[in-house]
């Protein structure tokens, strides 16, 4: 080789050596630089400041405990006891909780030394460790109180409402109310409510003890009595389920049903019109191009609320999904099966049927059953918007901004239902297309 073919190759190898280094630095680089860009784009620091980290901590306290409510009316003087503040859960007249005692000074011990008294002529003292007696008296809708002028963190004060925030529980004041929050861990009510006559028994007691309620046996009037829970509504609960799970079926085995004619269109090999061809592609990329959520806003203002218009726009969206995974598919199946049916005098149907399907069947099934899966969890934020299934419960729980316990309870659910269709799906694709070891 001569020195200029060597210089050349040499010249060649340094511009390969010094395009790798480029690369090598120019991708650390470029990652570097976007996170940069998103630091500031997205105000991180300012986001950072915002976040009230006093109220995260009482959302995931919510989620797991539940609050019993004692409220006096400034108004009348009555004063009710209820979990959750639910008329739904509030106790039994001439009952109350153990930790609440007096009858002209009503008593509150939150524990821990912390105790908050309803006096007479809408008068309230609170007993908090190393701080001085508390004095309020609500004035018409004006609060008269002995609080001094520099407060710590965990009171809130003004002349119209007083919030004051303790390890033991809440106290909230205001001119017409004051409501003092006690927290316990679990979900209160979850089985019986308080009007309940199995409210309190142990499941002992229930399947083995004696009659409860004289008009029905044990198991049947605790089973109905669980069912119709008015405060954690299962009986609604579980027809919401249904609902999410109902969409999810509909729309994905109607989008299938659609779609596998409409890929032969759409496939070069069986379609030989190329106008006819070009134009379900373009209607594939027009449907799957817009999102399900934007198909569920148009239907719900054109069809209505319900479930029925989650499932359309799950089967618009995943019609046009279907439809280029199943083209695709048509375009690589093998010609020679299709011939060995041909072979035999089959019809262009019979080809379709005997050649072509069966090439098909195990694409399609794992599809079917990834997308069943995948719109389970679809369906959930699709209801929210449409009014129906385990999302609209979910979203309305959480515009409650007080039983984040119910939130937590179909966040539950709803991964209990994923977690279901997952291993459903793996099931059935198991028995329809087999497994490899």
């Amino acid at each position: 080789m001569t020195s200029i073919g060597l210089d050349a190759a040499k010249l060649r190898a340094d511009r390969l050596f010094q395009r790798k280094r480029l690369v090598a630095f120019g991708i650390p680089a470029g990652i570097i630089a976007y996170l940069v860009y998103i630091f500031f784009a997205f105000n991180l620091p300012g986001l950072a400041q915002r976040a009230n980290m006093d109220n995260a901590v009482t959302l995931i306290s919510d989620s797991w405990s539940h609050k019993v409510h004692v409220t006096r009316d400034n108004r009348s003087g009555e004063i009710s006891y209820a979990v959750e503040g639910e008329r739904k859960g509030r106790y039994p007249e001439g009952l109350r909780p153990e930790w609440v005692t007096g009858d002209e000074i009503i008593t509150i011990d939150l524990g821990g030394n912390y105790i908050v008294r309803y006096l007479p002529q809408n008068q309230t003292e609170i007993e908090i460790p190393n701080f001085p007696l508390i004095q309020v008296r609500a004035e018409g809708r004006s609060l008269v109180t002995n609080l001094p002028d520099s407060l710590p963190n965990w009171i809130s004060a003004s002349n119209r409402r007083i919030g004051i925030t303790t390890p033991e529980g809440r106290i909230t004041l205001t001119g017409s109310r004051t409501e003092v929050f006690n927290y316990f861990p679990g979900w209160e009510l979850f089985w019986f409510t308080l009007d309940s006559p199995y409210h309190g028994q142990s499941f002992a007691s229930i399947f083995f003890g004696d009659r409860l309620d004289p008009s029905r046996s044990n198991i049947s009037g605790a089973l109905f009595d669980w069912w119709n829970n008015a405060m954690w509504r299962h009986k609604d609960v579980a027809w919401a389920i249904g609902e999410t799970l109902l969409m999810a079926f509909l729309g994905t085995m109607g989008a299938a049903i659609i779609a596998l004619p409409l890929g032969f269109l759409a496939a070069k090999r069986f379609s030989p019109i190329m106008l006819l061809r070009a134009a379900t592609r373009r209607i594939f990329d027009f449907v799957r191009g817009v999102d399900a959520l934007i198909w569920t806003v148009v239907l719900a203002r054109a069809f209505g609320p319900g479930p029925l218009t989650g499932a359309l726009a799950i089967l618009i969206t995943d019609t046009g999904t279907f439809g280029k995974i199943f083209s695709e598919a048509l375009e690589n199946v093998d010609q020679k099966q299709i011939e060995g049916v041909s072979s035999t005098g089959a019809k262009p149907l019979q080809r379709y049927r005997f050649g072509v399907i069966p090439q098909l069947v195990p694409i399609l099934l794992a599809q079917i059953l990834y997308f069943l899966e995948s719109n389970t969890r679809s369906a959930t934020i699709i209801g929210a918007i449409t009014g129906g299934g385990i999302g609209l419960l979910l979203t309305q729980a959480i515009q409650t901004q007080k039983d984040w316990e119910e939130v937590a309870y179909y966040i539950t659910l709803i991964i209990g239902m994923v977690m279901f269709m997952d291993w459903l799906s793996g099931w059935l694709r198991g028995q329809l297309i087999g497994r490899k070891d």
